[in-house]
C-alpha cells in the first residue's frame, strides 16, 4: 500500500475503536494533520452517532465542519472520553514527538482533557529511541532569542520555524540533536524555561492506545 492508502487503514481502524465509545450527547477530541485529516474523513459517517468534537486546530476545525460535524470549545466540554491524533514519532511507551503541523499546544491541552489518547500512524513514525525527527518548541515570540540560547545549553541545535505563526500567535523553534534518554524529564525541564508555551514532547501524557499501518496491515500496541 502507498502511505496515503497505510493512513487511511489506520484511519478505519480507529474509527472500530472510537465507534463504542460514541453516543447522542458524547464529544470526541480530534487531532491535526494527514493522518487525522483521514480519520475526520471517515468519521464523517457517524457524525449521527454523536454531539460532536473539539478540534486540536482551526485547520481540523474547518475540516469537520465542512463534515457537517459540530465543533466544540473545549471550556464548554470538560473531560471527553477519546482523543484521536497522529504523531511525528512514537517508541514503545507510545511516548511521542509531535508539532511538525505547529499544532502542539492546543493537540497537548486536548490529549489531556480525554480518558483515552489513541495515536494512529503509519509504520515510518514507529522508533525505538525519540529525537530524529526535531524536537518542536512554541514559544511567545518575544522570547524566542532567549529561549534559543537556554535551548542551546541543553545540547540542541535550534531553529526558527520561519513564516510560520501557531494558531495561538506564536512562534515555532525546532530543536535538532537533542538528547532524549528521559522524555518525561525533558519535556518538563523544556516547559520550565519562561518563554516556553510547550514543547512537543508527549511523554508525560503519551498515548494509551498505538495503530500502526504497515505492509502487514494494521498493528495494535499498548504501552510497553
Amino acid at each position: 500500500m502507498t502511505q496515503d492508502e497505510l493512513k487511511d487503514a489506520v484511519a478505519a481502524a480507529a474509527i472500530d475503536e472510537v465507534r463504542p465509545m460514541l453516543g447522542r450527547d458524547i464529544v470526541i477530541g480530534v487531532g491535526t494533520g494527514s493522518t487525522a485529516n483521514c480519520f475526520i474523513d471517515r468519521l464523517a459517517e457517524l457524525r449521527g452517532d454523536f454531539r460532536g468534537a473539539v478540534a486540536s486546530s482551526e485547520a481540523s476545525a474547518q475540516r469537520l465542519k465542512g463534515h457537517g460535524i459540530d465543533v466544540y470549545e473545549l471550556n464548554e466540554v470538560g473531560t471527553m472520553p477519546v482523543y484521536v491524533d497522529g504523531a511525528d514519532e512514537v517508541n514503545a511507551h507510545l511516548q511521542m514527538i509531535k508539532g511538525g503541523g505547529a499544532a502542539l499546544t492546543r493537540e497537548k491541552i486536548v490529549a489531556a482533557c480525554c480518558k483515552t489518547f489513541i495515536c494512529i500512524a503509519d509504520a515510518s513514525k514507529r522508533v525505538e529511541r525519540l529525537g530524529d525527527f526535531p524536537l518542536p518548541i512554541e514559544v511567545i515570540p518575544m522570547a524566542r532569542s532567549y529561549v534559543a540560547r537556554e535551548l542551546v545549553k541543553l545540547g540542541a541545535d535550534p531553529v526558527y520555524r520561519e513564516g510560520v505563526v501557531t494558531d495561538n500567535g506564536n512562534q515555532i523553534i525546532d530543536c535538532y540533536g537533542l538528547d532524549i534518554d528521559d522524555p518525561v524529564a525533558l519535556e518538563t525541564r523544556i516547559n520550565a524555561i519562561v518563554g516556553v508555551v510547550t514543547n512537543g514532547l508527549f511523554a508525560a501524557r503519551p498515548a494509551d492506545i498505538l495503530l500502526i499501518g504497515g505492509a502487514d496491515g494494521i498493528s495494535r500496541h499498548l504501552p510497553a
